[in-house]
């Protein structure tokens, strides 16, 4: 299993992924973390399982593509 990030961004409610892909949620949520920081219309995020294969990893505030 593997963990998407998802993002609300705008009034429409809509949550929206950015089409990276983390093995660990753990990955997928530090991820969000930091995304929040440096975005500011961001007005809620998730963390969702995903069938897709892990794209890329994010460690020590490091994201790499796989």
């Amino acid at each position: 299993m593997s963990f998407a990030c998802e993002v609300i961004a705008d009034s429409s409610g809509k949550w929206c992924g950015n089409g990276l892909v983390f093995s660990s949620e753990t990955e997928a949520q530090e991820y969000l973390r930091d995304l929040r920081r440096r975005w500011m219309a961001v007005r809620d995020v998730r963390v969702v399982a995903s069938d897709k294969p892990a794209t890329h990893t994010y460690v020590n505030h490091e994201l790499e593509a796989r």
